[in-house]
């Protein structure tokens, strides 16, 4: 009894020594739990703490979300995530995403932007998708660690579906698993995971088969502007990452890239993310060193602190809204898609009815189907939603309840569906060997590695 009472007073010490302040160190699976135990703890009014799975070695995997409504998605309320530590051994944005927790819930109702954010949007928090491979890191480890992968030595950010190849990778893990069954249930709208080996931001698309999408060397998506938008928001709120030459002879313009121009990756996170569940990612590169030592923790800080939250605002681009009968009833699976953006699977509205489209300002034509009515079209000019917090709102209401037209449902979208050719495979080996040409060996070393 005696040993059980000095025990839980550790426990409550340690939980009361976290809320005092978050230090500059590296912190195992264990620490971050508790962590996140006295913050969802402290904070209960606007954070909700929730694990979306384990990993291969049972580690959870535990995400914070903040808003105004934490325990649940309310209608209008844009979800976004930030997603670290998916390859074990790159470290950087584990921390990062502590200290952002941290200072998102200490100025909380002192400051306004980090108020309006919390307040106008729901923010989840995963800081490690691959536990597992942190605890097999061995630090300081600028280049490369086992820890890169999970237990069953798979790499995470080549375990997902994708659109361009049929090449079958690894059997999907439980962490990779985790995520794609967290895309589905929740309506993210922006997303970025955040990585180590170099300093940049790169968009979507990672992969090609070579077909329409393939401009001059670019994989581009439908939404090519919006992405090249996202990736500049970090990289100039960023202190030096927009300067494109942090990591050797290795240069980025402006601090971004296309994922296919830098180098082919198949079945990446970011391209299932925006290709499957209709929410746009990046992938940020934090740091030239993989695991590099703890005192240089601050100095990231200071580096990413505006740009995680410049980039959290972007949520709030474009358009949201419902689709409704003439009766108030929301419409779901109702496919809205933009005049000029054709994706590779339609967007849809969620079971609320909702949909969300992330569009820099200006005019946008849209058409709503759903199946046995007249398609509905409206073209509306979207202001700059990020200045004030909110996306434009704009709910399309179907005036009649009863049939009109034979127009069906877009086609269910599936791996199948979209591997018109399989050129990838022919076409990685040449386009590696002209990265190779052009940055050479030590530089490729680095690209395979992120």
């Amino acid at each position: 009894m005696f040993l059980r009472t000095v025990l839980h007073c550790l426990w409550i010490g340690s939980m009361t020594s976290w809320v005092r302040g978050l230090d500059f160190n590296f912190h195992d699976s264990k620490q971050i739990e508790v962590y996140l135990q006295s913050v969802s703890k402290n904070y209960s009014t606007f954070t909700s703490l929730y694990s979306i799975g384990k990993s291969v070695q049972g580690r959870e995997l535990w995400v914070l979300v903040l808003g105004k409504y934490p325990m649940e998605h309310k209608v209008g309320i844009p979800e976004f995530k930030y997603v670290g530590n998916m390859h074990g051994d790159e470290v950087v944005g584990r921390e990062m995403l502590l200290h952002l927790i941290d200072y998102l819930v200490k100025n909380y109702g002192a400051d306004s932007t980090v108020t309006r954010l919390i307040d106008s949007s729901r923010l989840h928090v995963l800081p490690s998708m691959n536990p597992d491979g942190f605890e097999a890191s061995a630090p300081p480890d600028c280049v490369f660690s086992k820890g890169r992968y999970n237990r069953n030595n798979v790499d995470l950010n080549r375990n997902f579906p994708d659109t361009f190849s049929t090449t079958a990778s690894s059997s999907v893990q439980p962490e990779t698993q985790a995520v794609m069954s967290w895309i589905q249930s929740e309506s993210f709208v922006l997303s970025a995971n955040l990585h180590g080996g170099t300093v940049v931001a790169s968009y979507p698309y990672d992969n090609s088969n070579g077909g329409s999408e393939l401009v001059n060397g670019v994989s581009r998506s439908p939404d090519h502007d919006v992405f090249v938008h996202l990736a500049k928001t970090y990289s100039y709120n960023h202190t030096t990452m927009h300067t494109g030459t942090q990591c050797g002879s290795l240069t980025f313009p402006d601090g971004i890239t296309n994922g296919y121009q830098w180098y082919t990756l198949i079945g990446g996170m970011q391209d299932y993310n925006y290709i499957w569940g209709q929410c746009f990612e990046i992938t940020l590169e934090l740091s030239c060193c993989k695991y590099p030592p703890a005192d240089q923790l601050a100095d990231f800080w200071q580096e990413n602190r505006a740009a995680l939250l410049a980039y959290m605002q972007q949520v709030h681009l474009g358009v949201k809204g419902q689709v409704l009968d003439v009766d108030g009833n929301p419409i779901p699976s109702a496919v809205v898609e933009v005049q000029g953006r054709n994706n590779i699977c339609p967007y849809k509205t969620n079971k609320h009815g909702e949909y969300y489209r992330l569009l820099l300002p200006g005019m946008y034509t849209f058409v709503v189907t759903v199946p046995g009515r007249e398609p509905m079209k409206k073209t509306l000019q979207i202001p700059n939603g990020p200045e004030s917090f909110s996306a434009l709102k704009y709910d399309f209401v179907f005036q009649s309840n009863s049939p009109t037209s034979d127009s069906v449902a877009a086609e269910s979208c599936t791996t199948a569906n979209h591997n018109s050719n399989n050129a990838a495979a022919s076409l990685q080996a040449p386009h590696f060997a002209i990265l190779l040409a052009l940055a050479g060996t030590a530089a490729i070393s680095r690209l395979v590695n992120s």
